[in-house]
């Protein structure tokens, strides 16, 4: 995996924990699994030749908003 043996994979992941605490290790995680789940939502769509929009926006898909 990218030219990484298993004691590099170590040392990076320790220096993480040490930068980032126990605490928040799940929310990064979290938040990049997320991160992932979308982009290959998008990539997908974009394949499909279809556009999804986020949940978030479907609230105010009213149409572009006035100069």
């Amino acid at each position: 995996m990218f030219g990484l043996g298993t004691q590099e994979l170590v040392i990076i992941l320790a220096i993480v924990f040490l930068i980032f605490g126990a605490k928040r290790l799940p929310e990064i995680g979290s938040g990049l699994g997320k991160a992932i789940k979308n982009f290959k939502g998008g990539v997908k769509s974009i394949e499909e030749g279809t556009e999804e929009k986020p949940k978030d926006e479907t609230k105010n898909a009213s149409g572009p908003k006035p100069v």
